[in-house]
């Protein structure tokens, strides 16, 4: 194996394993605890189930810190990985996943605020219930519409290496393409999060229509990379 080859073999192993440690995280932070915890435009149901899962809560937070690691790991990775197909794109896939975390990470920023609130209930007794479960809500609400904006960038940034893995002669074109059905789906739905809020029937509609190749298209290239990338044909 040749110096290039086996940079290409590291790449691929770090972005596969980053991926998949990304896929579980976010099962685990956004799939399991937000969704328990967080209850739609019910502050009080919030409030309550923030303050009895107080570690729970943490954890969340602590899952999106893995994630944001991990992302910064996948941009670096493929962009080795992909850059000999086409320097400059995997470049410009590399900076949308890169300003991506830099989003995600003033998200957190606002569950962690909420952490505050938490943890300082004693020194908020001049505040009334109400108004406190409302700054809580109101510091939820934001990381998902701060990280929704995020995710319209992560969209762009799957939609080309996507096109760039579909230029490749080793990647299957399945990946690519469901890598591609994840951009555009990522872009749609929270372009409209983001900017058109009132047509939530659409949105819904969207959300399943790209469900598929948006958990499996990132997820299905990032164990193809584990077990396949960088590896010459016919090996084991």
């Amino acid at each position: 194996m040749t110096a290039s080859e086996s940079s290409q073999r590291k790449s691929a192993l770090t972005a596969g394993i980053s991926l998949v440690i990304m896929a579980l995280a976010a099962f685990f932070s956004y799939g399991f605890v937000h969704g328990s915890l967080v209850v739609q435009d019910d502050a009080g149901a919030t409030f309550n189930n923030l303050m009895s899962s107080n570690n729970l809560f943490k954890a969340e937070i602590l899952g999106w810190i893995v994630i944001l690691i991990a992302d910064v790991l996948v941009a670096w990775a493929l962009y080795v990985y992909l850059e000999p197909i086409n320097k400059n794109l995997s470049v410009l896939a590399a900076w949308l996943r890169l300003i991506y975390t830099a989003i995600l990470g003033i998200a957190i920023m606002s569950l962690i605020v909420v952490l505050l609130l938490m943890r300082h209930m004693d020194d908020l007794s001049s505040f009334k219930v109400e108004q406190i479960q409302a700054l809580m809500m109101l510091g939820v609400d934001a990381f998902e519409a701060i990280w929704s904006v995020g995710l319209i960038l992560f969209g762009g940034h799957l939609l080309i290496v996507g096109y760039v893995a579909f230029k490749s002669v080793g990647i299957p074109k399945i990946i690519s393409i469901l890598l591609q059905l994840a951009g555009i789906g990522y872009m749609l739905i929270h372009l409209g999060e983001t900017f058109l809020p009132e047509y939530e029937g659409v949105i819904s509609v969207l959300n399943l229509v790209f469900t598929l190749p948006m958990v499996v298209g990132e997820l299905g290239f990032g164990v193809w990379l584990l077990f396949r990338g960088g590896r010459l044909p016919g090996s084991a």
